[in-house]
């Protein structure tokens, strides 16, 4: 059945960086699918701590992406471009997208959208593209992790952190996290983390060795970076890796070399948005075969913190930034 695309939405932008009150609707051009994409009308958006930082400023858009924050949807499948399989119109999905989230209508490519399963709600199938797209890839790709190892995540509540918890432990690792309350170690116990580490309260180097008998986490999913560095390595076993997937402490740190020669430590890291489409393609295969039976079946689902009005973006990036969120803020537009 053909659907109505009118010519303009409305989307949440800004003229200059700034707070949260920056954000404001605004209007535009429904965008056209180009060769490879679909056009989704938007259910619901995700919101990320990258859309936050690109607010502030901080991290612009790649070239030839929409200005408009967002780089999560679900929705409708509404239009197709040249060389995109007509079954996909008319079909539920969810997409990473570069941008342009925050938009009734968004442009996705079609080999970085998944299917939404039965069972699965709109709302829910927003809140997961960014997050399993960043985990499995640093976790599991560059973080080689396997089965019966340990992971130690920090932020363990935020959308990343409940989905790395989740994924490491249907695939079998003991996960080690960190939290900034005790409600927030409640929280992160409830998922399946076997402990929860209150960072406010007691030293997560101290905590890590006495769990692992002194032998380390073989894995740390580091959003921290800065000071936070040379502790994770200390509290790495021999041969461990690091995965540093933000830089919230900061962009420069000091590491103890010797050490990390002693205990053979990997240093790694990643960014996802500016990667080639044709990465995301093969990333977005690897998750519908690897991760996907686990979304199908219920295993995997997302931890939802709070619903906000597309209008109220701001007030999405506000609670975002105040870290009392447990779980995906999402955005309801359509």
């Amino acid at each position: 059945m053909p659907h109505s695309i009118p010519e303009t939405m409305t989307a949440m932008g800004f003229d200059a960086p700034g707070g949260p009150d920056v954000l404001r609707p605004e209007t535009l051009p429904v965008p056209q699918a180009g060769k490879g994409e679909v056009l989704i009308k938007v259910a619901h958006a995700g919101v990320n701590r990258p859309d936050v930082i690109q607010r502030q400023g901080y991290y612009p858009p790649p070239k030839g992406a929409s200005p408009i924050p967002g780089l999560e949807i679900s929705g409708v499948v509404v239009a197709i471009g040249d060389d995109v399989a007509p079954e996909l119109l008319n079909q539920e999905m969810c997409a990473l997208v570069t941008g342009g989230g925050y938009a009734e209508y968004c442009i996705a490519k079609a080999e970085h959208c998944l299917h939404v399963p039965e069972g699965l709600s709109l709302a829910d199938a927003a809140a997961l593209p960014e997050t399993v797209f960043t985990v499995w890839h640093n976790v599991f790709d560059r973080g080689w992790a396997s089965e019966g190892e340990t992971l130690l995540v920090h932020g363990g509540t935020s959308g990343i952190g409940t989905m790395a918890i989740m994924l490491a432990k249907a695939f079998g690792l003991t996960v080690i996290t960190t939290c900034g309350s005790d409600d927030k170690c409640a929280a992160a116990r409830e998922l399946g983390a076997d402990l929860a580490i209150n960072y406010k309260q007691d030293d997560f180097v101290e905590k890590v060795r006495g769990f692992t008998d002194g032998r380390g986490a073989n894995l740390v999913l580091d959003m921290v970076s800065g000071d936070y560095v040379q502790r994770n390595l200390d509290c790495l076993a021999e041969d461990g890796r690091h995965v540093t997937i933000a830089v919230l402490g900061g962009m420069q740190a000091e590491v103890n070399m010797a050490k990390l020669m002693a205990k053979r430590h990997t240093l790694t890291g990643s960014t996802l948005r500016a990667r080639p489409d044709a990465f995301k393609a093969l990333l977005a295969d690897e998750i519908h075969r690897q991760v996907w039976p686990l979304v199908e079946d219920g295993t995997i689902r997302p931890v939802m913190d709070k619903r906000f009005p597309l209008v109220e973006a701001g007030e999405a990036h506000r609670r975002m930034e105040a870290g009392d969120h447990i779980g995906k803020i999402v955005l309801d537009i359509g």
